[in-house]
């Protein structure tokens, strides 16, 4: 099959049958839903730049399963160019969208469990290798969106899955069948969850042996029966639901994350590519993280693009870009954006391939890239904000500025320097509230904090990889120190 353009991707996820409820109603068609269609949105563009000669080069790549040409976001990485042109493709889209693109998890949980379940066939003489192949193969041939489901509810987090009061605080498998499982429990933060034509399932952190029916992953259609979504809510986001687009922001684009339920949900033998093997379930979670944590290099990069440039145009709008303080400001906005996009090209020019065949990046500069992304995006909101001034929270609204009876006057008063119109600057604010506080923030100031795993996780693998032995010997070298 030929990659599929944005229209023919939006009618295919229309012709599903799908449970999704949002603010305590079942949404009949969320495709047309002005709440959730902006993040339809996003990945209808991923899919007509993959068409576009321009983005040619970033956007697609050639199969190694198959010899097709495919969409990046669905393939194998074979080589450190893949995982740099990766990083560098979730820039390109990260600046397109201004907001999350939601295709990036399965991208690295399908390489993390390519390289997995090769190792874990290898020790069992399992199949999971073959059956993860063809059904990626199939992924590929129909060019379909995978959303990638990891975080469990957790409930008390002190306490393994099996200890739980509640035993479906984690996923588990609840049955076995001969020719499949049967599992329930919950999945949270799904990201692109009602834009997916499938939901792939991993286990959120590592687990003992006695948590073996936690330790599953697997692949089913997100409108199986069983599965319910429910979305989460955003700031702003019922801004969308009003006439006009200024107050929105980013009225085109943004992300959408959702609780998703699975009660008692049915997954064939051929979906299935791990199953008890708990001794390789930290391994599958700290590969997914490491690729997860080099991409936020890329997607955190594009939309700090957008920001800046945000930025950069209040201060033209507001007359103050000349001033040297501004000017400083937004040099330390590229330079703390650039860093972050440093550490996503480093980690994957530094990337090994793995005994499957894939490539997987320098897990350190990963951990080290996602450590600053916690950082780095807050200074770069807060510096927004700084350059933007109090106006950014206190503007009045559109209906206002189209108001018979008061527009007149948010025209007069709130125009900016140089004959730009009220509305102009408006239009500027918005895409900065947007950006720092409103629904693009989800995806851009908080999920740099939580997303790809908490801070602490990160700085516990730095420490991991930092290799503090090997340091100690070469000052002792130096120092001419007795080994």
């Amino acid at each position: 099959m030929q990659l599929m353009t944005g229209d023919e991707y939006v009618e295919s996820i229309r012709n599903m049958n799908w449970n999704i409820w949002m603010g305590g109603e079942k949404i009949e068609n969320h495709v047309d839903n002005p709440i959730l269609r902006p993040s339809l949105n996003c990945l209808k563009l991923s899919y007509d730049m993959a068409l576009d000669p321009a983005y040619e080069d970033l956007m697609t790549v050639t199969s190694h399963l198959t010899g097709n040409k495919i969409n990046r976001f669905s393939h194998i990485h074979r080589s450190t160019d893949d995982l740099m042109k990766k990083v560098k493709m979730q820039r390109l889209m990260g600046r397109k969208t201004g907001s999350c693109f939601q295709r990036c998890v399965i991208c690295d949980g399908s390489n993390a469990l390519y390289a997995t379940t090769y190792d874990i066939d290898q020790k069992y003489g399992t199949a999971y290798f073959e059956r993860f192949k063809r059904y990626m193969i199939d992924v590929q041939n129909k060019d379909l969106i995978v959303a990638g489901a990891l975080t469990d509810p957790k409930g008390d987090r002190s306490i393994p899955p099996t200890k739980q009061s509640d035993p479906d605080m984690y996923l588990r498998v609840v049955e076995r069948r001969g020719d499949g499982v049967v599992v329930s429990g919950a999945k949270a933060h799904l990201t692109g969850i009602t834009n997916a034509h499938e939901v792939f399932v991993m286990p959120t952190m590592a687990l003992s042996p006695e948590d073996k029916d936690y330790a599953i992953a697997f692949s089913v259609p997100t409108d199986a029966q069983g599965i319910t979504i429910i979305v989460g809510r955003q700031s702003c986001d019922e801004r969308k639901l009003e006439d006009g687009d200024i107050d929105v922001g980013n009225s085109v684009f943004g992300g959408v994350e959702g609780l998703t339920i699975f009660d008692r949900v049915f997954v064939p033998n051929e979906r299935i590519f791990l199953n008890g093997e708990t001794d390789f379930v930290g391994l599958l979670v700290e590969r997914f993280a490491g690729y997860h944590r080099n991409s936020y290099g890329g997607c955190k990069v594009g939309v700090g693009d957008v920001l800046i440039g945000a930025a950069a145009l209040i201060a033209d709008y507001n007359g103050i870009a000349k001033a040297s303080h501004v000017k400083d400001k937004i040099i330390e906005m590229i330079h703390l954006n650039e860093t972050l996009f440093s550490g996503g090209i480093a980690s994957s020019a530094n990337g090994v391939k793995t005994a499957s065949g894939n490539y997987y990046i320098d897990l350190l500069l990963a951990n080290v890239c996602k450590q600053n992304v916690t950082r780095f995006p807050y200074e770069i909101c807060r510096l927004a904000e700084d350059i933007a001034g109090g106006i950014v929270v206190t503007a009045p609204s559109e209906k206002d500025l189209r108001s018979d009876a008061v527009g007149h006057y948010v025209e007069k008063y709130l125009k900016g320097a140089n004959g730009v119109s009220a509305e102009t600057r408006l239009r500027a604010l918005r895409l900065i509230e947007n950006l720092t506080l409103g629904t693009s923030a989800v995806g851009y100031r908080t999920e740099s904090m939580h997303g790809a795993g908490s801070p602490q996780a990160q700085r516990i693998m730095i420490q991991r990889q930092a290799n503090l032995e090997e340091k100690k010997k070469l000052a002792k070298t130096l120092a001419r120190i007795e080994q």
